[in-house]
């Protein structure tokens, strides 16, 4: 039986640049081990032993939530929650590749380690 959902039908009304930046956040994130995709109804959420990062996919961006450990100060950051003592899910809009940059990747980094 067929997966209900995949990573190509999250982009089918996306812009090529909104699949270009997933494609690089997903390659920098496997540059910390293995990572999986596993495509939801609504989004696409990140892998390693637990969901480390969830994709929503926009006509234009991608909404990014991240896993935390800690509040995270940035104009970056357009959403932030504490969902426990010591974890937080922060949303950052991404709408081309060039955004996935030093900043992002240490924090999808420190994400993947709470995995």
């Amino acid at each position: 039986m067929p997966p209900l959902h995949s990573v190509d039908q999250h982009f089918s009304r996306s812009e090529p640049n909104v699949r270009q930046a997933y494609d690089r956040i997903v390659a920098a994130a496997r540059k910390f081990g293995n990572v999986g995709e596993d495509p939801k109804k609504t989004s696409i959420h990140l892998v390693r032993s637990t969901a480390f990062a969830g994709v929503a996919t926009r006509k234009q961006a991608l909404i990014l939530t991240i896993k935390s450990p800690g509040d995270v100060k940035s104009p970056r950051v357009v959403k932030r929650e504490q969902t426990s003592a010591h974890r937080w899910h922060i949303e950052v809009r991404v709408e081309k590749p060039a955004d996935i940059d030093k900043e992002l990747v240490g924090w999808l980094e420190k994400a993947y380690s709470m995995s």
